[in-house]
């Protein structure tokens, strides 16, 4: 468990509370602009496990968009899982739980896994980090995972940021985890910057 990551997430939510900002987002607009793509890797989602899923807000679009499937939100903050309980308490269909990424086993039988933001942070290991939660996620999904990452297709890299070469983490998806991958770094999030993050789809 990263305790220095999750004490900087603890302080956003004291901040900003319930809101994009909390969970290192610029905005609501771009944050939903990324779930939109995730989204897009099945007409069909199935079941749901959303990893890293802060405050819920992924499930707050897909319900908004249609979704009446069930959903599973996983995170390592305590205060996010706890906040995210207590708001979608009534849904019977939707549950969150605290998780350590690297050191628990991800739920089963559920047909989509979508990883948001989770890579996004630099931290000793990030590499290593990415691969575990990329095979496991694999692993559990029964269908499908979409993920995203910052790309080093940018002309600023901030110092706190992991980024990635999408063409070192296609070639790693498509060797070691599946040969139906998708990668998209066609997209923007926001209308007054170039494409600085990816996404990709792996199916089984």
């Amino acid at each position: 468990m990263n305790i220095p990551l999750q004490n900087h997430y603890q302080r956003l939510f004291q901040t900003h509370g319930d809101s994009a900002e909390a969970v290192q987002w610029t905005d609501t607009s771009s944050q939903f602009r990324r779930f939109q793509v995730l989204r897009e890797v099945a007409p069909d989602l199935g079941s749901v496990v959303d990893l890293g899923c802060g405050l819920g807000h992924f499930h707050d679009h897909l319900r908004a968009t249609g979704f009446s499937g069930s959903y599973v939100g996983l995170d390592f903050v305590q205060d996010f899982i706890d906040h995210a309980h207590v708001k979608h308490a009534d849904n019977p269909l939707t549950s969150f739980q605290r998780l350590d990424l690297l050191a628990e086993d991800y739920p089963q039988g559920h047909d989509t896994y979508v990883v948001c933001g989770v890579f996004n942070n630099k931290t000793p290991g990030n590499a290593e980090f990415m691969r575990t939660v990329l095979e496991k996620a694999f692993t559990a999904a029964r269908r499908q995972v979409a993920f995203n990452a910052m790309s080093v297709y940018v002309d600023f890299e901030a110092p706190d940021l992991y980024y990635t070469d999408p063409r070192e983490v296609f070639d790693f998806c498509k060797r070691h985890l599946t040969r139906k991958v998708t990668l998209r770094h066609e997209y923007l999030v926001r209308d007054d910057r170039p494409p600085f993050e990816y996404t990709m789809y792996l199916y089984k």
